[in-house]
Parts: structure tokens; sequence; C-alpha cells
């Protein structure tokens, strides 16, 4: 569904996480890989273009949300984005958390590091990398600042924020980049699992960061 205009969520199934489509020039993260055939049947269902996707992002590491890269770069011929933090995890396979999915840890290469301040430009959006550890070490949010979205992964949802009891994760390290997060004007929430919020998510950001 479009989530705002030039924004497409493909919601995930099971455990897989949301993916989101910018201007049919950007995917951020792809699931697990598990529904990739039923993704990419959306995706052209919606009217998308494979030749006019250049840049996979992945908010981190995790299987749920990388798991599909290899499928998507494949078929889309798109380069492979994630923070420097990430990607180690990413191309050994160590700390993605695949055995919590059923399946084997997969290495793949990025093509592009990712580091805090870098822009991520598309026909009618430009989105801030914000590096916001805690989730885990290498975890990034993307930021439109005039349209005032969020793309938040795993950092925070709209009913929580994300877990740190895996490796690499840091209660402490994550509010830190909540508190960040709280000091943006936000009012477009599309986090990496569940629904989005599409007004107000600033105030809501504020709220949970108050109880956590």
């Amino acid at each position: 569904m479009q989530v705002y205009k030039g924004i497409y969520l493909l919601d995930g199934v099971g455990f897989d996480s949301n993916i989101y489509v910018i201007d049919g020039e950007v995917i951020v993260d792809t699931g697990t890989g598990a529904f990739f055939k039923e993704t990419k049947e959306e995706m052209l269902r919606l009217g998308l273009k494979p030749k006019r996707f250049k840049l996979i992002i992945n908010t981190h590491c995790h299987f749920d949300h990388t798991g599909g890269d290899k499928k998507f770069r494949d078929w889309l011929k798109a380069k492979i984005a994630i923070h420097k933090k990430d990607r180690k995890s990413l191309e050994t396979g160590k700390n993605t958390l695949a055995e919590l999915f059923d399946e084997k840890a997969r290495s793949i290469t990025a093509d592009i590091e990712l580091d805090k301040k870098d822009v991520i430009k598309t026909k009618n959006f430009s989105f801030e990398i914000i590096a916001t550890p805690g989730h885990t070490p290498g975890s990034i949010c993307l930021y439109e600042k005039k349209k005032r979205i969020l793309i938040s992964g795993d950092t925070i949802f709209t009913d929580g924020i994300g877990r740190t009891d895996y490796p690499g994760g840091s209660k402490r390290e994550l509010i830190n980049s909540i508190e960040k997060l709280a000091k943006l004007r936000v009012d477009c929430l599309l986090p990496g699992h569940g629904m989005p919020k599409t007004v107000g998510a600033g105030v809501l950001i504020k709220q949970i960061l108050a109880t956590a």
C-alpha cells in the first residue's frame, strides 16, 4: 500500500520485515527472502519498473531484513548498502540471527558502506542516514527532513523500541539513539515491523522514549 505519495509499504509476512519502496528507485530492507516471489509479483502489480531501481538499503544486518538481498539484487541489478558497523555481519553471516528463522546464515557482499550524514536522493525525496546503534551496532534510520518522514528499521516501532538482547545490542545506546530521534520533526513513522503512523509520529516517539 502507498503510505506516502511515492512510498510503498510491502507488508512483512510472518517474521519478515516491512519492505519500503521509495520512488520506484530504492528498496529499504528485503525480508527473509521466503516471500520473494509474492513480493516481486506485488511490485510488478503496482507498476514498479525493475530497471529503475538503483539501491537496496539494509537498516541493519538481521536476517529478517537482509535475507532477500541476493534475490532482489539478482532481479533488480541494484547495489546493496549497509552501515559500515554491520557490514562484516552481513558479509560473513555472523550475528544475522538466521537460525531464529530456521535458515542458514548467508554471505552477502555489500556494494556500498553507509555512514551518518550520507544522503540518499531519489526523484522526490532526500533521505539522510542517521546512525542509531542499539539494536545492532550498525543500525540506521532514514530521515526526510522536509517531508518529516522517518524510516526507523528496528530502532523504534509504533508500539515500542527494538530489542537489545541479541549480539551487539545495547540498551544504553538504543536509548541514546531514540533521544536523538525525539529531537527531529517527524510526522510519518515507517517502522521495520508493524503498521506505520502517518500523523503525529513525533509525539509518539517522545511518549515511547518516556517509558523505555
